[in-house]
C-alpha cells in the first residue's frame, strides 16, 4: 500500500545524531504502513549507511538509505530524498532534530484540512541549556520564530515537482528553505502553519568562535536576494548592515591615515571603530551569559565578524552577479 507521507532526512556524517532522530521518527503514532523514511546521506559515510541498514532490518516501517549521485549540500540531499519517495506528501526534518510522537499525524491533519496549501511549517522548539543562554544558543533559538524551516516542513510532492525542488546552488543549510517557501507561495499555492506538528531542536555543542564560521552564510544571502529582492528586504533584512561596512571602513582607513601623518584622524577613526565594536558586543550580550569566557568571546568575535560578513556578502554578490550589500 502506498504510504501517506514520506519522511526525508538529509544527513552529513553525524550517525549519533541521526540515530536519535530516527528513533523518534520510527516511534510516530501512525500505522507502520502509513509512512516511510528516506535518509539521504550527503556525506557518503559508511558508518551512517551501516546504521540505517541495521535500523531498517528491525524497523516495522520502510526505512531506506540513499546517496546523492552528484552535487553536495542539504538542498541536493533533500532533492534526492523526495524524488525517491513514494508518497504524495513529503515531511522534511534534519538529522539533529527529535520529532514529537504526534508530529506526522499533526502535519497530515494540517495539510488535509486545506487542500489549497502547497506546504506547511510546523513548530520548532529549542530546549533551554543555560539561562541566560550563550550567543550560540540564542541564535539557535531563532528557529522558534522562523517562518519556514526545513527542520519541520510538509510539502506536497506535486508542488515540489512543479518548481523542481530545492535550488542546489545553496550549498549550505542556509536560505534554501526561504527560497523554497517564496517559490512555493508564488508559483504553486499558499504556505501555512501547523503549530501542533512539533520537533525539538536541541542546541549542538560548538567550538569557540562559531559565530565567525557562520559568516559564510552571507554568501547565500546574495543568491536569495538575487532571486527574491523584494521579499528579501521585506522578510529577511530590510537594510544592509551599514554598521559592518562602517567598521571595516574605519579599521582600514585608520592605519592609512597614520602612515600619511594624520595621527589625530587615525585616532578618531580607531576610536569610532572601537565604539562600534563595543556596541555590537553589547547588543549580543544584552540577553546572553556574562561569564568572563563568554564576554571575552563576544568582544573578540565582534571585532572580527564585520570583516568576515562583508567579505562573504561581497563575494556572493560577485559570484551571483547581483548588486548586493
Amino acid at each position: 500500500m502506498r504510504p501517506q507521507v514520506s519522511v526525508v532526512i538529509p544527513t552529513y556524517r553525524r550517525p549519533d545524531l541521526l540515530r536519535r532522530c530516527l528513533d523518534a521518527v520510527l516511534a510516530q503514532r501512525l500505522p507502520p504502513e502509513a509512512f516511510e523514511v528516506v535518509v539521504a546521506d550527503d556525506g557518503h559515510d559508511e558508518a551512517t549507511r551501516e546504521l540505517v541498514q541495521r535500523m531498517a532490518a528491525a524497523a516495522p516501517v520502510t526505512l531506506r538509505y540513499l546517496r546523492p549521485s552528484r552535487g553536495r549540500g542539504p538542498a541536493v540531499a533533500r532533492n534526492a530524498g523526495w524524488r525517491a519517495a513514494a508518497s504524495p506528501l513529503i515531511a522534511f526534518t534534519d538529522d539533529d532534530t527529535v520529532p514529537d510522537p504526534g508530529w506526522l499525524a499533526a502535519g497530515l491533519a494540517a495539510m488535509g484540512a486545506d487542500p489549497t496549501l502547497s506546504a506547511v511549517c510546523g513548530r520548532v522548539r529549542v530546549p533551554a541549556l543555560d539561562e541566560p543562554p550563550t550567543d550560540h544558543e540564542q541564535m539557535t533559538r531563532g528557529l522558534e520564530r522562523a517562518e519556514f524551516v526545513t527542520a519541520n516542513a510538509f510539502v506536497r510532492r506535486d508542488a515540489l515537482c512543479r518548481i523542481d525542488g530545492f535550488d542546489e546552488r545553496f550549498l549550505r543549510a542556509w536560505r534554501e528553505d526561504s527560497d523554497l517557501q517564496f517559490r512555493l507561495a508564488h508559483e504553486v499555492g499558499p504556505v501555512g502553519r501547523a503549530p501542533l506538528a512539533e520537533v525539538l531542536h536541541p542546541v549542538r555543542p560548538e567550538r569557540w568562535g562559531v559565530s565567525l564560521r557562520q559568516q559564510r552564510n552571507a554568501f547565500f544571502d546574495a543568491l536569495l536576494y538575487k532571486k527574491h529582492p523584494r521579499l528579501y528586504r521585506e522578510r529577511i533584512r530590510p537594510v544592509p548592515p551599514w554598521d559592518y561596512y562602517a567598521m571595516v571602513l574605519f579599521a582600514s582607513a585608520a592605519p592609512v591615515a597614520l602612515l600619511a601623518g594624520q595621527a589625530l584622524v587615525a585616532g578618531a577613526l580607531a576610536a569610532a571603530w572601537a565604539v562600534l565594536v563595543l556596541r555590537l558586543a553589547a547588543r549580543r550580550l544584552a540577553a546572553t551569559a556574562h561569564t568572563p569566557a563568554h564576554v571575552g568571546e563576544m568582544l573578540l568575535t565582534s571585532a572580527l565578524i564585520p570583516f568576515l560578513s562583508v567579505y562573504w556578502r561581497l563575494r556572493g554578490a560577485w559570484r551571483f552577479r547581483v548588486l548586493f550589500l
